[in-house]
Parts: structure tokens; sequence; C-alpha cells
């Protein structure tokens, strides 16, 4: 009788992985990179370990959107004091921080719970094409 594989965390080995931005649909980049960092690309995956890769995002900057979402997909975030609401159109926060933009819309594809605040701190997400991590050696990702 055969023996069903559970994946252990010593057995976890993760690689380095970049992505290029630059022209690249923003929802159809965030989801790739999700699958990465949840490990779902690996035939070891399991749901109750983070066995996801690293992942280099540049030209953040540089990504696209479809449709009108610019000025209609808005931001929010909210002070905990009364009347203290902040809005923010994508046009902005793409002009302001990019980096932040792209990192949000990755994190509303991993779980909500610790091992997806886990997988989070995994990308790294840089507006222009220069990164701290060529020493890693990442792959390039094809999407």
């Amino acid at each position: 009788m055969e023996k069903t594989y559970a994946t252990k965390a010593r057995d976890i080995e993760r690689s380095w992985f970049i992505a290029d931005a630059d022209g690249q649909t923003l929802g159809r980049l965030a989801t790739r990179v999700a699958m990465i960092l949840r490990g779902k690309h690996k035939p070891s995956f399991s749901q109750y370990l983070d066995t996801g890769d690293f992942v280099v995002i540049v030209n953040a900057e540089k990504v696209a959107v479809s449709g009108t979402k610019l000025d209609d997909k808005n931001y929010y975030r909210h002070s905990g004091y009364p009347g203290g609401l902040r809005t923010v159109n994508l046009r902005h926060m793409l002009e302001r921080n990019p980096e932040r933009a792209l990192t949000l819309a990755v994190r509303g594809m991993l779980p909500s719970n610790k091992l997806g605040r886990k997988m989070l701190k995994k990308l790294k997400v840089y507006a222009g094409a220069e990164h701290p991590h060529s020493a890693q050696q990442p792959q390039t990702l094809e999407l």
C-alpha cells in the first residue's frame, strides 16, 4: 500500500523569481505572483504550509490597467478617528506609490490569516528597474 506524502517544513526549498511589470496588466500579474508566493506551482504544495518562493517585481510604475480603473478604482484607509476615512484612486496611487498598488493587489489574492501575512513578506516590489537582490540570482518569471 502506498503512503500519502505530506510536506514538512524542513523539506521546503525556496527559489527567487523576478517579474518585469512593464506593460503587464495589474490583475493578471498579481494572480501569477500570488500563485508563486503560495507555492501552488510546486508538486509539494500544502495549504497549511508556506511552500512558496520569493518574488521580486521591478518596473512597478509601468504596470498597465485596462478600462477606466485608473479613475474608478479607489483605495480606502481609516485612521480610527471620526471623519478619518481617506480615499485615493488608482491613478494617484500609481503616481505616488506604485509599489503599494501592486502589493495591495497581490495581498488581496493571498489568505487572510497569519500564513498569508508570512507569504506577503516574500514579495519585494520596486518602482524602477534596479533591485538589491541580484546576489540571489533570481530566475526570470514568464508572464
